[in-house]
């Protein structure tokens, strides 16, 4: 199965059209935005600018400062973004993770060379793929692509991919077909969620869908 980069570009190109610029990653600093990206698992955005709300209410929207923080007060503090006891240790974690390699200092991530960075942000527990992902290109602006459930779902049912086709495998489809560029990445995986989340759904609603027709490969204009 071949995908080209018009393909992918036409799947831009029309979301983008449809829906317009998504203005992604909401946060008025590096480590409000890393915040958002590790809270965000399993719950909506509404929850996680609550919690955010709440940090920033007690004066912890730094990383040192919340890591002063005993497990009980974080815990309270991050309840509104859910599955907050399991959230709060992996925060724990990458906080710790701050503190030791880098010293606490969000900025000193901005010199250390993407994939080494990566590799050490897989290796924080709690961690995974798409969070490490989401730091990289929303926090720290590096040219890497998101990949997440929405995108694997719209590019198996548009017959782009094989159903079995893995994070890496997809990621590195985007990178090998697209030109490195932080915006491009940035606006294509917001737009990509918008689409998954107002059409393509367990249930697809695939007539009033932007990229319509479903199931094949969508015709190169």
């Amino acid at each position: 199965m071949t995908t080209t980069p018009e393909q992918l570009l036409t799947i831009y190109r029309r979301l983008l059209e449809a829906f317009g610029p998504q203005h992604w990653w909401p946060g008025q600093t590096v480590f409000e935005i890393i915040l958002g990206a590790i809270l965000t698992q399993n719950t909506n955005w509404t929850n996680v600018e609550k919690t955010i709300t709440n940090v920033r209410a007690a004066g912890r929207l730094d990383p040192n400062a919340l890591h002063e923080l005993d497990a009980e007060t974080l815990e309270t503090l991050i309840r509104p973004a859910g599955y907050f006891r399991v959230k709060a240790k992996r925060l724990r974690n990458f906080l710790q993770w701050l503190l030791d390699e880098y010293g606490g200092d969000v900025t000193a991530l901005e010199g250390v060379e993407t994939s080494r960075l990566r590799e050490e942000l897989l290796g924080v527990s709690g961690i995974g793929p798409e969070t490490a992902d989401s730091i990289l290109l929303y926090a720290l602006n590096r040219p890497v692509f998101v990949v997440d459930t929405y995108t694997a779902r719209v590019m198996v049912r548009h017959g782009l991919v094989e159903p079995e086709i893995d994070y890496q495998q997809l990621q590195d489809l985007f990178e090998s077909h697209l030109e490195p560029d932080v915006a491009l990445f940035n606006e294509y995986h917001a737009l990509l969620v918008r689409v998954g989340k107002e059409f393509c759904k367990p249930k697809p609603k695939c007539p009033a869908c932007p990229l319509n027709p479903l199931p094949h490969t969508i015709e190169i204009e």
